[in-house]
C-alpha cells in the first residue's frame, strides 16, 4: 500500500462520522479486493505465522497472532476500511443526536452467529455491558468510558446515551477487542469453540502447530473468495520464507526487512512494503523502583540514539516517531527533552535522581511475536550502558511475555504496539487514571486524565489535534515510555495470490477477499 493510502484526509474522514449518519452497505470491504478473485473456491490458503494465538477470546486478546486470527471469526459494529475510515459493521447506519449524548445504531437483519442462532440487539447490549465490566477484565473497557447505558428498544436498534459527545466511539467499536458475542456464550466455551459472525469460521487447531478457519457461507457480506486459511505455525520467518519457496505456504506478513529482501530475490515471491501505525517502543512502569523518579526516566530517554536502534534492527527502514503515529494527531518526534542522544545531559538527569553511579533495569522481550525484538533490545542495552543504565535482558517466548506483559510484572518492556486512527483508542486505556490499562502504562496525572476527556468531547479536527499535540508533549516530557521508531510490514504471495490488501494498521481483515490459483 503506498503511503498516502492512510493519508489524514482519510483518517480526518473517518472521524467525521462521528456526528453524521453512516449510510448502509451490504460489504463494508467487498470493494477493496484487488482484481476479481478469479482464484480456485475450493482451495485453502496457508499464511506462514511465527507464534500461536495465546486466547481465541476476542475480548482480551492482545497478542498480534491472535488478533489476526480472531478477526476473521468475529464481527463488530463498526469496520475500518482499506483506507482506515470508518464504515459500516453489523450496525449498517448510526447517527448522533444533536447534542452529542446518544449515538443510535440500526443493525443488520438477517445475520447469524457460526452455530446458527440469530444476532440481534440483545446481544449487542449483553456485550457492550460485559465489555464495561470490569471483572470482565476486557482490554477495551476504556474506549466505552463515555456510555452511562445501553439500551436494546427493539430487535435491531441499540441506544447508546453517553455522558458527552465521544469524536472517538464509532473508531473504537470497530476493533476486534469490541467483537459482539452471543449472550449465549461464555469466555471458556469461546476459548475452545469460537462463535463469531466474521466471514470465517473455525475448522480446525492443532496447539503450536495450526490453526485453520472456513469460509463462513452464511456471512451477511460478500462470502470469502477461499474455502479455508490455514494459519501455519513457523517459528522463524527465514523458514517461512523456505516455505513458501518450496509451495507449502502462499502468504505470510514478515516485520524483518532483512527476510523481506531475501524473500523477494528468489524471484518466485512478491512483497509489499506497508507503512504501519504500529510503533516500537521501551516501555518503562514508572511504578516499579529507581523508575519511579521521572529524572531516571529522563536519563533513558536521552541516552538512547532512535536512529540507531532503527538502522541496527530494521535496517533502517522506517522512521523515528513520538507517542502518536496517526497521520491526522502525528506526533513531532523532536518535541522531546533530548530529541537527540545526549549522554550529559542523561547524566544529569541521573544525578539529580541521586544515581551518578548508573541504575539497573530488568526489562523483558518477546521472542517469536516480532522479528526484530530481540536486535532492538541489544542495540538498546549497548546505548544505555554507556550512559551507566544496565538493561537486564529476559527474552521469553510470546505466551509467557504477554502474560507478563498484562500482569504488569516487569520493569521494562521491549515491545511492539498497535496503533491506531484515532489517539483515544491507542491511549486512553493506558495513560488515564481510570484506563483499564493503566496498570501496564504505570503511569498517568490529572492533566492528561483532562486532556484525554477533552480530546474524546471535541468534534473540531483541528482542536482535536491541538489536544493530543498536548498529551504527546506531557508524555514525552515525563517519559514514562521511550518511544523508537515505526517500521513496515512486508507481504510476501506467491504466484496465483489474488486480492489480499494489505493495511497501515496491520489487519489481516482482507484474508476474505484472497484466492490463491
Amino acid at each position: 500500500m503506498p503511503r498516502g493510502a492512510y493519508s489524514a484526509v482519510g483518517i480526518a474522514a473517518a472521524l467525521s462520522l462521528a456526528l453524521t449518519a453512516c449510510s448502509s452497505s451490504s460489504s463494508p470491504s467487498g470493494s477493496a479486493a484487488t482484481g476479481d478473485g478469479g482464484g480456485d473456491a475450493g482451495k485453502t490458503i496457508v499464511v506462514g505465522v511465527t507464534s500461536d494465538p495465546d486466547t481465541l477470546f476476542p475480548w482480551k486478546a492482545t497478542q498480534f497472532q491472535a488478533v489476526n486470527v480472531l478477526q476473521n471469526l468475529y464481527g463488530t459494529l463498526t469496520e475500518f476500511d482499506k483506507d482506515l475510515n470508518v464504515v459500516p459493521g453489523l450496525a449498517e447506519s448510526w447517527q448522533t443526536s444533536d447534542d452529542g449524548k446518544k449515538l443510535t445504531l440500526k443493525l443488520r437483519q438477517g445475520v447469524t452467529f457460526a452455530d446458527g442462532s440469530t444476532f440481534g440487539s440483545e446481544d449487542v447490549k449483553w456485550s457492550l455491558d460485559k465489555i464495561m465490566d470490569e471483572k470482565t477484565a476486557a482490554v477495551a473497557r476504556a474506549s466505552l468510558s463515555s456510555v452511562k447505558s445501553v439500551k436494546a428498544p427493539d430487535a435491531n436498534t441499540v441506544v447508546l446515551e453517553l455522558n458527552g459527545p465521544d469524536a472517538a466511539l464509532p473508531a473504537n467499536l470497530a476493533t476486534v477487542n469490541m467483537a459482539m458475542l452471543s449472550s449465549d456464550d461464555t469466555e471458556d466455551k469461546l476459548n475452545a469453540t469460537p462463535n463469531g459472525t466474521g466471514p470465517f469460521t473455525l475448522k480446525n487447531r492443532v496447539p503450536s502447530q495450526s490453526i485453520t478457519l472456513a469460509r463462513n457461507d452464511a456471512y451477511w457480506g460478500d462470502k470469502a473468495k477461499a474455502a479455508a486459511v490455514e494459519f501455519r505455525v513457523i517459528p522463524d520467518e527465514s523458514s517461512i520464507v523456505s516455505a513458501m519457496q518450496s509451495g507449502n505456504v502462499q502468504l505470510s506478513v514478515f516485520d524483518d526487512p532483512l527476510v523481506a529482501q531475501t524473500a523477494e530475490a528468489g524471484g518466485t515471491i512478491t512483497v509489499a512494503k506497508t507503512p504501519q501505525l504500529s510503533y516500537h517502543v521501551l516501555q518503562l512502569n514508572a511504578t516499579h523502583g529507581d523508575l519511579k523518579d521521572v529524572n531516571v526516566r529522563l536519563a533513558i530517554q536521552c541516552a538512547i540514539d532512535r536512529k540507531q536502534v532503527l538502522d541496527t534492527a530494521a535496517l533502517g527502514e522506517g522512521e523515528v516517531t513520538g507517542p502518536i503515529t496517526a497521520p491526522a494527531f502525528k506526533s513531532d518526534p523532536n518535541n522531546r527533552p533530548c530529541p537527540t542522544r545526549d549522554l550529559a545531559k542523561a547524566a544529569d538527569y541521573l544525578a539529580k535522581a541521586g544515581k551518578a553511579s548508573g541504575v539497573t533495569v530488568k526489562t523483558i522481550v518477546s521472542q517469536g511475536e516480532y522479528a526484530t525484538s530481540v536486535n532492538e533490545a541489544q542495540n538498546l542495552k549497548a546505548q544505555l550502558a554507556e550512559a551507566k543504565i544496565n538493561l537486564d535482558l529476559e527474552v521469553l517466548e510470546s505466551g509467557a511475555y504477554v502474560d507478563r506483559w498484562v500482569a504488569a510484572d516487569f520493569d521494562a518492556a521491549v515491545a511492539l504496539n498497535g496503533g491506531r486512527p484515532d489517539p483515544d483508542g491507542s491511549y486512553g486505556r493506558y495513560f488515564t487514571s481510570d484506563g483499564n490499562l493503566n496498570k501496564v502504562a504505570g503511569y498517568s496525572s490529572p492533566e492528561l486524565d483532562k486532556l484525554f476527556a477533552e480530546g474524546k468531547a471535541t468534534t473540531d479536527q483541528a482542536a482535536r489535534k491541538g489536544i493530543y499535540d498536548q498529551v504527546s508533549t506531557l508524555l514525552e516530557q515525563n517519559a514514562p515510555w521511550i518511544w523508537l521508531f515505526s517500521g513496515y510490514t512486508y507481504t510476501a504471495t506467491t504466484a496465483g495470490v489474488q486480492g489480499f490488501v494489505p493495511m497501515a494498521s496491520g489487519s489481516l481483515q482482507f484474508l476474505r477477499t484472497t484466492s490463491v490459483s
